[in-house]
Protein backbone atom coordinates (compact mmCIF):
# COMPACT_ATOMS: atom_id res chain seq x y z
CA UNK A 1 0.00 0.00 0.00
CA UNK A 2 1.27 3.11 -0.69
CA UNK A 3 0.10 7.04 0.89
CA UNK A 4 0.32 10.11 -0.73
CA UNK A 5 0.81 13.14 2.39
CA UNK A 6 0.23 16.24 0.65
CA UNK A 7 1.23 19.75 1.91
CA UNK A 8 3.32 18.51 5.08
CA UNK A 9 6.99 17.65 5.12
CA UNK A 10 9.49 17.53 8.08
CA UNK A 11 12.04 19.59 5.35
CA UNK A 12 9.71 22.50 6.25
CA UNK A 13 11.25 25.56 7.99
CA UNK A 14 7.79 26.46 9.64
CA UNK A 15 8.00 23.42 12.45
CA UNK A 16 4.10 22.96 12.56
CA UNK A 17 3.92 21.94 9.13
CA UNK A 18 6.78 19.78 10.30
CA UNK A 19 4.62 18.47 13.28
CA UNK A 20 2.06 17.44 10.89
CA UNK A 21 3.96 15.43 8.80
CA UNK A 22 5.46 13.75 11.69
CA UNK A 23 2.01 13.01 13.48
CA UNK A 24 0.57 12.03 10.24
CA UNK A 25 3.02 9.43 9.62
CA UNK A 26 3.19 8.29 12.55
CA UNK A 27 -0.60 7.69 12.80
CA UNK A 28 -1.06 6.00 9.40
CA UNK A 29 2.31 3.72 10.18
CA UNK A 30 -0.11 2.77 13.29
CA UNK A 31 -2.83 1.63 10.91
CA UNK A 32 -1.08 0.19 8.19
CA UNK A 33 2.19 -0.97 9.33
CA UNK A 34 3.80 -2.03 5.86
CA UNK A 35 2.32 1.17 3.56
CA UNK A 36 4.85 3.05 2.33
CA UNK A 37 4.60 7.17 2.92
CA UNK A 38 5.75 9.66 0.75
CA UNK A 39 5.52 13.64 1.62
CA UNK A 40 5.51 16.66 -0.68
CA UNK A 41 4.82 20.12 0.15
CA UNK A 42 6.57 23.67 -1.20
CA UNK A 43 9.96 22.95 -1.49
CA UNK A 44 9.29 19.00 -1.84
CA UNK A 45 7.35 19.32 -5.09
CA UNK A 46 7.28 16.22 -7.13
CA UNK A 47 8.81 16.70 -10.65
CA UNK A 48 6.04 15.63 -12.25
CA UNK A 49 3.30 17.82 -10.57
CA UNK A 50 3.87 21.73 -11.66
CA UNK A 51 2.32 23.37 -8.78
CA UNK A 52 3.81 27.13 -9.88
CA UNK A 53 0.50 28.60 -10.76
CA UNK A 54 -2.76 26.52 -10.88
CA UNK A 55 -3.41 27.44 -14.78
CA UNK A 56 -0.08 25.19 -14.86
CA UNK A 57 -1.72 22.30 -13.05
CA UNK A 58 -4.65 22.52 -15.76
CA UNK A 59 -2.92 22.35 -18.92
CA UNK A 60 -0.89 19.24 -17.10
CA UNK A 61 -4.19 17.98 -16.86
CA UNK A 62 -5.41 18.42 -19.80
CA UNK A 63 -2.27 17.72 -22.23
CA UNK A 64 0.11 15.95 -20.02
CA UNK A 65 3.43 16.85 -20.12
CA UNK A 66 5.18 15.30 -17.04
CA UNK A 67 3.17 12.61 -16.13
CA UNK A 68 0.62 14.51 -13.21
CA UNK A 69 -1.53 11.48 -13.47
CA UNK A 70 0.68 8.58 -13.92
CA UNK A 71 2.70 9.52 -10.74
CA UNK A 72 -0.84 10.13 -8.96
CA UNK A 73 -1.64 6.42 -9.99
CA UNK A 74 1.09 5.12 -7.99
CA UNK A 75 -1.20 5.34 -4.68
CA UNK A 76 -3.89 4.33 -2.57
CA UNK A 77 -4.62 6.93 -0.55
CA UNK A 78 -4.22 10.76 -0.30
CA UNK A 79 -3.47 12.40 2.69
CA UNK A 80 -4.34 15.79 2.32
CA UNK A 81 -3.16 18.00 5.65
CA UNK A 82 -3.87 21.73 3.40
CA UNK A 83 -0.58 22.80 6.23
CA UNK A 84 -3.34 22.38 9.06
CA UNK A 85 -5.10 25.43 8.25
CA UNK A 86 -4.70 26.57 4.62
CA UNK A 87 -8.40 24.70 3.60
CA UNK A 88 -9.69 28.07 3.53
CA UNK A 89 -8.64 31.28 1.12
CA UNK A 90 -7.17 33.28 4.17
CA UNK A 91 -3.86 32.99 2.34
CA UNK A 92 -5.25 33.69 -0.64
CA UNK A 93 -7.33 32.38 -3.70
CA UNK A 94 -4.27 30.80 -5.87
CA UNK A 95 -3.11 28.80 -2.71
CA UNK A 96 -6.58 27.59 -1.83
CA UNK A 97 -7.32 26.64 -5.63
CA UNK A 98 -4.06 25.34 -6.14
CA UNK A 99 -4.15 22.90 -3.39
CA UNK A 100 -7.81 22.20 -4.39
CA UNK A 101 -6.65 20.80 -8.00
CA UNK A 102 -3.65 19.01 -6.43
CA UNK A 103 -6.20 16.88 -4.55
CA UNK A 104 -8.88 16.74 -7.05
CA UNK A 105 -6.65 15.47 -9.71
CA UNK A 106 -5.17 12.66 -7.07
CA UNK A 107 -8.98 11.68 -6.62
CA UNK A 108 -9.28 11.53 -10.37
CA UNK A 109 -6.29 9.05 -10.59
CA UNK A 110 -7.50 6.64 -8.67
CA UNK A 111 -6.46 7.58 -4.95
CA UNK A 112 -8.90 7.25 -2.19
CA UNK A 113 -9.13 10.98 -0.70
CA UNK A 114 -8.94 11.73 2.85
CA UNK A 115 -8.82 15.05 4.47
CA UNK A 116 -6.73 14.83 7.49
CA UNK A 117 -7.91 16.62 10.89
CA UNK A 118 -7.41 20.67 9.96
CA UNK A 119 -9.59 23.71 10.07
CA UNK A 120 -12.40 24.21 7.74
CA UNK A 121 -12.44 27.46 6.38
CA UNK A 122 -12.97 30.23 6.30
CA UNK A 123 -14.19 31.11 2.95
CA UNK A 124 -14.91 34.85 1.60
CA UNK A 125 -15.77 34.46 -2.03
CA UNK A 126 -18.26 31.63 -4.01
CA UNK A 127 -15.52 30.41 -5.97
CA UNK A 128 -13.28 29.10 -2.86
CA UNK A 129 -16.51 27.88 -1.28
CA UNK A 130 -17.66 25.76 -4.43
CA UNK A 131 -13.87 24.44 -4.50
CA UNK A 132 -14.29 23.63 -0.70
CA UNK A 133 -17.41 21.83 -1.07
CA UNK A 134 -16.15 19.57 -4.25
CA UNK A 135 -12.79 18.69 -2.17
CA UNK A 136 -14.84 17.68 1.03
CA UNK A 137 -17.74 15.75 -1.39
CA UNK A 138 -14.98 13.75 -3.53
CA UNK A 139 -13.64 12.11 0.15
CA UNK A 140 -13.84 8.74 1.49
CA UNK A 141 -13.40 10.48 4.96
CA UNK A 142 -13.01 13.82 5.96
CA UNK A 143 -11.52 14.91 9.99
CA UNK A 144 -11.93 18.25 11.30
CA UNK A 145 -9.60 19.42 14.22
CA UNK A 146 -12.08 21.26 16.02
CA UNK A 147 -16.23 21.98 16.15
CA UNK A 148 -16.05 25.26 14.36
CA UNK A 149 -15.04 23.24 11.52
CA UNK A 150 -17.03 20.44 11.78
CA UNK A 151 -20.12 22.65 11.58
CA UNK A 152 -18.70 24.46 8.61
CA UNK A 153 -18.07 21.35 6.63
CA UNK A 154 -21.55 20.24 7.82
CA UNK A 155 -22.93 23.50 6.18
CA UNK A 156 -20.94 23.24 3.09
CA UNK A 157 -22.79 19.21 2.68
CA UNK A 158 -19.78 17.14 3.90
CA UNK A 159 -20.42 15.63 7.62
CA UNK A 160 -17.29 15.40 8.77
CA UNK A 161 -16.63 11.35 10.06
CA UNK A 162 -14.84 11.96 13.45
CA UNK A 163 -14.17 15.55 15.37
CA UNK A 164 -10.18 14.97 16.15
CA UNK A 165 -7.56 17.41 17.40
CA UNK A 166 -4.41 18.10 15.75
CA UNK A 167 -1.85 15.80 14.36
CA UNK A 168 0.55 17.11 16.80
CA UNK A 169 -0.62 14.68 19.45
CA UNK A 170 -0.04 11.35 17.46
CA UNK A 171 3.69 12.57 17.26
CA UNK A 172 5.26 10.34 20.13
CA UNK A 173 5.63 11.89 23.70
CA UNK A 174 9.55 12.44 24.90
CA UNK A 175 10.71 12.79 28.74
CA UNK A 176 14.01 15.23 29.46
CA UNK A 177 14.76 17.04 32.26
CA UNK A 178 12.82 20.29 33.22
CA UNK A 179 15.91 22.87 32.35
CA UNK A 180 14.20 26.13 31.89
CA UNK A 181 11.64 27.79 33.08
CA UNK A 182 9.17 29.92 30.37
CA UNK A 183 9.53 29.92 26.56
CA UNK A 184 8.46 33.30 24.97
CA UNK A 185 7.63 32.43 21.04
CA UNK A 186 8.10 35.71 19.12
CA UNK A 187 6.39 35.11 16.02
CA UNK A 188 8.12 36.55 13.06
CA UNK A 189 4.40 36.41 11.31
CA UNK A 190 3.39 39.00 13.43
CA UNK A 191 7.10 41.11 14.43
CA UNK A 192 6.50 42.98 10.80
CA UNK A 193 3.44 44.30 8.96
CA UNK A 194 0.88 41.94 8.46
CA UNK A 195 -3.11 41.68 8.05
CA UNK A 196 -3.66 39.78 11.55
CA UNK A 197 -2.59 42.42 14.19
CA UNK A 198 -1.04 45.42 14.66
CA UNK A 199 2.78 44.75 14.14
CA UNK A 200 4.04 47.72 16.52
CA UNK A 201 1.67 46.98 19.18
CA UNK A 202 2.87 43.02 18.70
CA UNK A 203 6.18 44.68 19.47
CA UNK A 204 5.43 46.52 22.32
CA UNK A 205 3.16 43.67 23.90
CA UNK A 206 6.10 41.34 23.67
CA UNK A 207 9.03 43.61 24.95
CA UNK A 208 6.83 44.58 28.08
CA UNK A 209 5.66 40.94 28.88
CA UNK A 210 9.07 40.09 28.71
CA UNK A 211 10.61 42.26 31.16
CA UNK A 212 7.40 41.95 33.31
CA UNK A 213 8.37 38.29 33.73
CA UNK A 214 12.30 38.71 34.45
CA UNK A 215 10.90 41.51 36.86
CA UNK A 216 9.13 38.76 38.56
CA UNK A 217 12.24 36.28 38.77
CA UNK A 218 10.98 34.44 35.65
CA UNK A 219 13.72 32.87 34.04
CA UNK A 220 12.61 33.39 30.64
CA UNK A 221 14.31 31.99 27.16
CA UNK A 222 12.81 33.44 23.92
CA UNK A 223 12.02 30.78 21.09
CA UNK A 224 11.78 30.85 17.83
CA UNK A 225 9.05 27.81 16.42
CA UNK A 226 10.90 28.08 12.80
CA UNK A 227 13.73 27.00 11.44
CA UNK A 228 16.34 29.74 10.49
CA UNK A 229 15.70 30.83 6.79
CA UNK A 230 15.00 33.34 4.43
CA UNK A 231 11.53 33.57 4.71
CA UNK A 232 9.86 37.27 5.24
CA UNK A 233 8.05 35.41 8.75
CA UNK A 234 10.81 33.70 9.96
CA UNK A 235 10.97 33.67 13.83
CA UNK A 236 14.48 33.91 14.10
CA UNK A 237 15.57 37.46 13.28
CA UNK A 238 12.51 39.03 15.45
CA UNK A 239 13.81 37.01 18.81
CA UNK A 240 17.11 39.07 17.69
CA UNK A 241 15.29 42.14 17.47
CA UNK A 242 13.51 41.72 21.19
CA UNK A 243 16.86 40.23 22.82
CA UNK A 244 18.81 43.41 21.59
CA UNK A 245 15.61 45.83 23.33
CA UNK A 246 15.59 43.81 26.48
CA UNK A 247 17.44 45.01 29.68
CA UNK A 248 18.26 41.38 30.54
CA UNK A 249 20.61 38.92 28.54
CA UNK A 250 17.89 35.77 27.70
CA UNK A 251 18.68 32.79 25.77
CA UNK A 252 17.96 32.95 22.56
CA UNK A 253 16.67 29.43 21.30
CA UNK A 254 16.85 28.28 17.31
CA UNK A 255 15.80 25.34 16.95
CA UNK A 256 17.37 22.84 13.99
CA UNK A 257 14.95 20.13 13.29
CA UNK A 258 11.20 19.10 14.90
CA UNK A 259 12.89 16.81 17.48
CA UNK A 260 15.07 19.66 19.35
CA UNK A 261 12.55 22.38 19.11
CA UNK A 262 10.16 19.32 21.00
CA UNK A 263 13.31 18.69 23.59
CA UNK A 264 13.64 22.24 24.16
CA UNK A 265 9.71 22.72 25.15
CA UNK A 266 9.73 19.92 26.55
CA UNK A 267 12.64 20.80 29.24
CA UNK A 268 11.17 24.34 30.30
CA UNK A 269 7.75 24.89 32.70
CA UNK A 270 5.65 27.13 30.20
CA UNK A 271 5.50 28.04 27.02
CA UNK A 272 3.81 31.66 25.66
CA UNK A 273 3.49 31.68 22.05
CA UNK A 274 1.72 33.41 18.74
CA UNK A 275 3.27 30.49 16.48
CA UNK A 276 -0.17 28.14 17.26
CA UNK A 277 2.13 24.98 16.93
CA UNK A 278 4.24 26.20 19.49
CA UNK A 279 1.10 25.81 21.98
CA UNK A 280 0.57 22.70 20.55
CA UNK A 281 3.76 21.06 20.44
CA UNK A 282 3.88 22.30 24.33
CA UNK A 283 0.20 20.64 24.98
CA UNK A 284 0.78 17.52 23.55
CA UNK A 285 3.85 17.14 25.70
CA UNK A 286 2.17 17.85 29.15
CA UNK A 287 3.60 21.41 29.24
CA UNK A 288 1.51 24.35 29.61
CA UNK A 289 0.85 26.97 27.50
CA UNK A 290 -0.22 30.62 26.84
CA UNK A 291 -1.94 30.86 23.13
CA UNK A 292 -1.51 34.16 21.66
CA UNK A 293 -4.51 34.31 19.09
CA UNK A 294 -4.48 36.19 16.38
CA UNK A 295 -7.04 34.10 13.99
CA UNK A 296 -10.00 32.16 14.47
CA UNK A 297 -8.06 28.92 14.16
CA UNK A 298 -7.00 29.23 17.41
CA UNK A 299 -10.12 29.11 19.90
CA UNK A 300 -12.24 26.30 18.51
CA UNK A 301 -9.40 24.24 18.51
CA UNK A 302 -7.89 24.97 22.11
CA UNK A 303 -11.34 24.59 23.85
CA UNK A 304 -12.14 21.38 22.42
CA UNK A 305 -8.75 20.28 24.41
CA UNK A 306 -10.54 21.83 27.75
CA UNK A 307 -7.79 24.74 26.94
CA UNK A 308 -8.98 28.05 27.66
CA UNK A 309 -6.18 29.74 28.36
CA UNK A 310 -5.49 32.13 25.44
CA UNK A 311 -5.22 35.63 24.95
CA UNK A 312 -6.72 36.94 21.62
CA UNK A 313 -4.28 39.49 20.46
CA UNK A 314 -6.82 41.06 18.40
CA UNK A 315 -8.67 41.83 21.06
CA UNK A 316 -7.35 42.30 24.26
CA UNK A 317 -6.03 46.04 25.57
CA UNK A 318 -3.31 44.30 28.16
CA UNK A 319 -1.52 41.05 26.86
CA UNK A 320 1.22 41.85 29.40
CA UNK A 321 -1.36 42.33 32.25
CA UNK A 322 -3.04 38.59 31.02
CA UNK A 323 -0.11 36.62 30.50
CA UNK A 324 1.38 37.96 34.44
CA UNK A 325 -1.66 36.60 35.22
CA UNK A 326 -2.20 33.33 33.61
CA UNK A 327 1.49 32.49 34.36
CA UNK A 328 0.81 32.28 38.17
CA UNK A 329 -2.06 29.77 37.78
CA UNK A 330 -0.78 26.34 39.75
CA UNK A 331 -3.71 24.81 37.95
CA UNK A 332 -2.27 25.01 34.58
CA UNK A 333 0.25 21.93 35.22
CA UNK A 334 -2.85 19.69 35.73
CA UNK A 335 -4.59 20.99 33.24
CA UNK A 336 -1.89 20.64 30.44
CA UNK A 337 -2.03 16.95 31.24
CA UNK A 338 -5.78 16.47 30.68
CA UNK A 339 -5.36 18.68 27.41
CA UNK A 340 -2.16 16.37 26.24
CA UNK A 341 -4.65 13.24 26.79
CA UNK A 342 -8.02 14.73 25.09
CA UNK A 343 -5.69 15.10 21.91
CA UNK A 344 -4.17 11.35 22.14
CA UNK A 345 -7.29 10.19 21.88
CA UNK A 346 -9.38 12.05 19.80
CA UNK A 347 -6.41 10.60 16.87
CA UNK A 348 -7.91 7.03 18.27
CA UNK A 349 -11.27 7.88 16.78
CA UNK A 350 -9.19 8.55 13.38
CA UNK A 351 -7.28 5.74 13.31
CA UNK A 352 -10.14 3.66 13.97
CA UNK A 353 -12.14 5.21 10.98
CA UNK A 354 -9.16 5.05 9.15
CA UNK A 355 -8.85 1.11 9.29
CA UNK A 356 -12.12 0.53 7.80
CA UNK A 357 -11.53 2.41 4.40
CA UNK A 358 -9.31 -0.19 2.83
Amino acid sequence: MRILVLWAHESSANLGVAALARGSGDLLKRVWPNAEVEFVNYGARPESVPWGRPRSLIRERILPRFGMQSYFKQFDLVWDTRSGDSFSDIYGFDRHLTMGLVYEFAVQAGAIGVMAPQTVGPFNSRRATWIARRNLNRSAAVFSRDPASYTRAERLGRTPDALSSDMVFGIDNITVPTTRDVLLNVSGLLWNANPHVNSTRYQESMLRSAEMLHAQGRNVALLAHVLDSPNPDNDVPAITELADQLSFDPELIVPTSLDSVREAIASSKLVIAARMHASLNALSLGIPAIPLAYSRKFSPLMKSLGWRHAIDLRTSQHVADEIRNLSGNDQLIGEAKLAQQAGRNSLSAVAEKLDKIL
